[in-house]
């Protein structure tokens, strides 16, 4: 008898080291939802460079028992959520884009400059219904960034203003760049009429060297001194780039748009999967912020698509505006949706050139509407809360108003 008492207490308490034990509905659920990110990475490849190690840090950090998640005190994921918490890996992503990026498209073609600047209308009116719908002005800021499909400026704006909703803004981002090829086509088709989509385009010009190098510099010490909060993003993105186009880097270049980004998307996906755990992701908010978010994503392709019309009517008809669908940040994703549209309405029409433009324009533009958002609501901000308030007032009891909001 002492010899089976002996060993049923050594099972139990085995049993109880297990994390079968601590398996909650919560932490099922979260462990579901990691598989179905996995599930959509793998089987439907929707960005599956991101939302595999998001998947699995959020089925890591869910696991009872395996102090995986942000918060855990010497977890090893917690370790590297301090490169997020710090502001290190979203810049060094944006290094490695920089270094990727080829910005002749918006050189030999200025204009399609304010078709990246339109997109960022999403981010605006998504902040303005946010604050009407009960949310913070750094929590609404934070939850507009995503309307820019820009997952690194999405991460770093939200860890400055509103830390609490990483998790569900993070997820949101990225889930809607890797939707870009089904959000966007029924969109731009609504908006434009056929002929309008047939539309073709002259050739670009080439581009000088010199313009390429002159360009980075160019666009840092104007962009910083007017927003010297969006330093981490635009001085790393453009320093990615006067690597690539300055000819006396190669190997920097070649390791930060290789090896260097490879690495950091994997340290920066782990960490914000480890960062979805019940408490922070199983909320009202969460499905708030992903309508939201949804909502911010299709006004900034239609403020896109509505300026490249008036472009098009300004020109004569030498602009298509399908190319303004590509001012949000998914690169090259959003410039090959216009080009597939376009083609669809004349197999012989080319765009896709025409459309990395205001493409790579929409990079900058998310990151400059990211360094406002800072300027107005960030901690070292000029605008003080009751200035900020004062400012969005109008606009919050309209659209209260008109959403029927109490």
């Amino acid at each position: 008898m002492g010899d089976t008492l002996t060993i049923s207490s050594a099972f139990e308490k085995i049993l109880s080291v297990t994390g079968f034990t601590s398996l909650t509905l919560d932490s099922t659920v979260m462990i579901l939802i990691a598989l179905f990110l996995i599930y959509l990475a793998i089987e439907k490849e929707f960005e599956p460079l991101l939302l595999v190690p998001i998947g699995f840090g959020a089925l890591l950090a869910n696991l009872p028992l395996s102090h995986m998640a942000v918060g855990d005190e010497g977890g090893l994921l917690n370790y590297f959520y301090m490169g997020v918490k710090s502001e290190i890996w979203p810049p060094l992503i944006f290094l490695g884009v920089g270094a990727l990026t080829d910005f002749g498209p918006l050189l030999a073609n200025p204009v399609t400059l304010f078709l990246g600047a339109a997109a960022q209308i999403g981010v605006y009116i998504t902040l303005v219904i946010a604050v009407a719908l009960g949310f913070s002005l750094q929590q609404a800021a934070a939850i507009g960034i995503i309307g820019g499909a820009d997952g690194p400026t999405a991460i770093f704006l939200a860890n400055k203003l509103a830390p609490e909703l990483l998790a569900p803004i993070a997820v949101a981002a990225y889930s809607y760049m890797s939707l870009v090829p089904i959000i966007q086509p029924p969109i731009m088709r609504l908006l434009t009429t056929e002929d309008q989509r047939k539309i073709k385009m002259e050739q670009l010009k080439p581009v000088s060297r010199e313009l390429r190098i002159v360009f980075p510099i160019a666009v840092t010490i104007i962009c910083l001194l007017m927003l010297p909060a969006a330093a981490p993003l635009i001085g790393m993105l453009m320093l990615g780039n006067l690597f690539r186009e300055c000819g006396v880097t190669k190997r920097l270049h070649d390791t930060s748009e290789t090896h260097l980004i490879n690495v950091v998307t994997i340290l920066l996906a782990l960490s914000v999967g480890a960062s979805m755990t019940a408490e922070s992701f199983l909320t009202l908010q969460t499905i708030k912020i992903i309508v939201l978010g949804l909502f911010a994503f299709v006004m900034a392709t239609a403020g896109g698509l509505l300026l490249g019309k008036l472009l098009m009517v300004m020109t004569g008809g030498k602009v298509n505006p399908l190319i303004g669908s590509a001012g949000v940040s998914a690169v090259p994703m959003a410039s090959r949706v216009s080009q597939k549209v376009g083609a669809e309405a004349d197999p012989h029409n080319f765009l896709l050139m025409h459309a990395m433009g205001p493409n790579v324009a929409g990079v900058i533009g998310t990151a400059v509407a990211a360094g406002v958002m800072l300027a107005l609501f960030g901690k070292s901000g000029q605008m003080t809360p009751g200035h900020a308030e004062l400012l969005l007032a109008k606009g919050s009891d309209f659209l209260k108003i008109l959403l029927g909001i109490g």
